[in-house]
């Protein structure tokens, strides 16, 4: 769900990072840590790793329910939240995290090798998005036949691409591109758009994006969690914090535990379709 972009001028970068990594270690070393352990540069503040043209997720005026949810964590924690915004392409966490600007991403995939990740704070899964009333009511899934014939959106490169060519649903679907500049496109939006002016019948789309975004085209258009594919389409969601960061770890997943019901809330609030961990749909 991360776009990719490509990495220029490496050699400055190069040099400019080591000049950055060696002034943040000198003040690492200086700064007062979690209990015994030396992790935070400024422990005393909620240091948030964020993309600024994000949402569902983030944006800079703080619109995302990954935004609102720090605001949360860090009221809990009683200090202020503070932000490293950085697009989400390649470097994005050499560049945030990793170069000690910031302390936590707010939404990796459990298993992500870049980070280590807290324990999971929400599951859910891809989904089908369509008009009500356009015959694709009760369709439950990519092998349903309604689908056959009908115009498809489908995000290039994300798992739900696999499942429509082996359903046969390729040759008429409309395909909307993975890696983007946040900042003047849109695919997630742009597919729902689509939907709603009936230029496609359906779309499959990231289950955050699916919500959120159907929540804004009138009429609502019916978001149809993907739970009865034979491949992979749910993924658990964490926060991510750099490798060393034990002490820090261990108290975002209190934080975590402790907070459940106000972080299902806002969840909600932005239309994620959640899952409990048997897979099942939570009651809206």
């Amino acid at each position: 769900m991360r776009r990719l972009s490509v990495d220029i001028g490496l050699g400055l970068r190069a040099g400019l990072c080591a000049v950055a990594l060696l002034a943040a270690s000198h003040a690492r070393a200086q700064a007062p840590g979690l209990g015994g352990s030396v992790e935070l540069v400024d422990p005393k503040v909620f240091r948030v790793c964020a993309d600024p043209h994000n949402l569902p997720f983030s944006n800079e005026a703080g619109q995302g329910f990954e935004n609102k949810l720090a605001a949360l964590l860090a009221s809990k924690l009683g200090e202020p939240v503070s932000y490293v915004y950085y697009p989400q392409v390649i470097g994005f966490v050499r560049n945030t995290l990793n170069a000690l600007r910031c302390d936590v991403v707010m939404g990796v995939a459990v298993g992500d090798d870049q980070v280590q990740t807290t324990n999971p704070y929400y599951r859910t899964t891809y989904a089908l998005v369509f008009k009500p009333g356009s015959g694709l009511d009760g369709v439950a899934s990519l092998d349903d036949p309604r689908l056959q014939g009908k115009h498809v959106g489908v995000v290039a490169g994300t798992p739900p691409a696999s499942v429509m060519s082996r359903d046969g649903l390729m040759a008429l679907a409309k395909p909307y591109p993975l890696t983007v500049d946040t900042r003047v496109e849109v695919p997630a939006k742009e597919m729902t758009d689509d939907i709603a002016a009936g230029r496609i019948d359906a779309g499959v789309l990231w289950g955050p994006m699916a919500g959120y975004y159907a929540q804004r085209v009138e009429p609502h258009l019916t978001v149809v969690p993907l739970l009865k594919e034979h491949e992979r389409m749910e993924f658990r969601i964490a926060m991510g914090v750099r490798r060393t960061d034990q002490e820090w770890k261990r108290k975002l997943n209190r934080l975590i535990a402790e907070n459940r019901p106000e972080i299902d809330h806002i969840l909600a609030e932005y239309g994620v379709p959640l899952l409990d961990e048997q897979g099942k749909l939570l009651s809206p």
